[in-house]
């Protein structure tokens, strides 16, 4: 029977793709070194759209102008974890403000190619990135009207 108080955890990320390449994070996660697209949980009283620029600013100094929304991506952890439900936008970045620190857990941002990501799948945090990654290669687009704030 299913257990009363499972909640799926709420997460925004960002595919940004500038002259070919991609900008991917990279961050330590349970002591290992993994490649992902800025991305983190949306906070409350925040909308996802404000979530992803807020995520993008502290995972990489840069500014993000999303341009809409590549999907809405479910994952369940293997082989019981949590169950992550992913909202991901695509978009550009303006700037970069270089002397802004960046999260904690980020060593460092990186602009790869789509074959440099693909070589390092064994390091990327979750299969999230790479589904994104043919997403967005393969054109899926939604406006940015799709999500709709009440209350």
């Amino acid at each position: 029977m299913p257990s009363m108080d499972w909640r799926p955890r709420t997460t925004v990320a960002a595919v940004i793709e500038r002259d070919g390449r991609f900008l991917l994070v990279e961050e330590r996660v349970a002591g290992r070194l993994v490649l992902n697209q800025p991305a983190g949980h949306l906070e409350e009283a925040e909308s996802l759209e404000q979530a992803v620029v807020r995520e993008v600013l502290e995972e990489t100094a840069w500014r993000f102008l999303p341009q809409g929304l590549l999907g809405v991506y479910r994952w369940r952890v293997p082989p019981d974890g949590d169950t992550y439900v992913r909202f991901c936008f695509f978009g550009a970045v303006a700037d970069q403000l270089p002397e802004r620190a960046l999260d904690p857990d980020i060593l460092r941002t990186c602009w790869l190619s789509p074959d440099e990501i693909r070589a390092a799948t064994a390091r990327l945090r979750s299969p999230l990135v790479l589904r994104a990654l043919d997403d967005y290669q393969a054109g899926m687009c939604y406006p940015l009207a799709l999500l709709v704030e009440v209350g």
